[in-house]
């Protein structure tokens, strides 16, 4: 079974759930899963790599590659 099948048999099956505690040990298990997920990919940037991303804005405005603040708020407004 690919991934999007589990996903909804896994709704179908929580959608046929009337007990309020395994709602809320469900939600507390995924809240808690989601956090470790978060923590475990969330890793620092090494100073050489921050260097490296300063020096690229520094070029990139050296070399009027930016976009102003007003640029941006106009191309935002044209979103609409």
């Amino acid at each position: 079974m690919n991934l999007e099948a589990r996903k909804i048999s896994l709704v179908q099956e929580f959608l046929r759930i009337d007990n309020e505690k395994i709602i809320n040990a469900l939600e507390n298990a995924l809240h808690k899963i989601k956090s470790e997920n978060f923590d475990e990919n969330l890793k620092p940037m090494s100073l050489d790599k921050f260097n490296d991303e300063i020096n690229k804005a520094i070029e990139d405005a050296d070399n009027n590659r930016i976009t102003s603040i007003t640029e941006l708020k106009n191309k935002i407004r044209k979103w609409d």
